[in-house]
């Protein structure tokens, strides 16, 4: 029910997201730190802004299929202009990505780190799954609480919502590789 709901949505809160952008503080996207940008949907008219602007070199994909089907690069046009972008599909609304996920896309993010580069981690309005995965990201750098993590979002993007499965999920992420760092630096 949830995946039907948010197909019948998805152009009604496409629409206003891009109303929202026009009539309000919030951006389309936003960058987190040197490497990370959380985004809306990187409509292929934003391709040069991205790579060449802000040197984006990997795009992690939040969305289910349908929703980047008309208005975003495939992974083949991502590809010729150099970017390598990561599907991990998740449905909107009401979706959480699967731990495995989170620690594939923050596994992505870091190596796009290593190379200097930029990565986009995008839903369809950067506020929830994509958020997800960007807090993710600030949990396995710097080992925040998912509490800190989603607060310094916060503070960048005001709009992210992580809700309460989602954060379930990032204390159960939190867990795994914080308590295995802590363990490691005392090795």
């Amino acid at each position: 029910m949830s995946g039907a709901l948010a197909r019948l949505l998805f152009y009604p809160t496409l629409a206003y997201n891009v109303v929202m952008e026009k009539v309000s503080s919030r951006r389309w996207f936003d960058r987190v730190d040197q490497t990370v940008i959380l985004g809306a949907l990187p409509f292929k008219s934003m391709t040069d802004e991205l790579v060449q602007g802000e040197h984006v070199r990997g795009v992690i994909t939040m969305n289910e299929e349908y929703e980047t089907k008309y208005f975003c690069n495939s992974a083949e046009e991502w590809q010729a202009v150099g970017v390598e972008q990561l599907c991990l599909r998740t449905v909107d609304l009401t979706g959480v990505p699967s731990l495995e996920n989170l620690h594939r896309g923050v596994q992505f993010a870091l190596q796009v780190k290593e190379q200097g580069a930029s990565v986009y981690i995008h839903c369809k309005a950067g506020r929830c799954r994509s958020a997800t995965m960007v807090a993710a990201y600030l949990i396995k750098l710097h080992c925040w609480s998912p509490e800190e993590a989603c607060q310094t979002l916060r503070s960048i993007r005001p709009h992210v919502l992580v809700r309460k499965a989602q954060m379930e999920l990032l204390r159960t992420y939190y867990q795994q590789v914080c308590s295995s760092q802590s363990t490691q630096n005392q090795q």
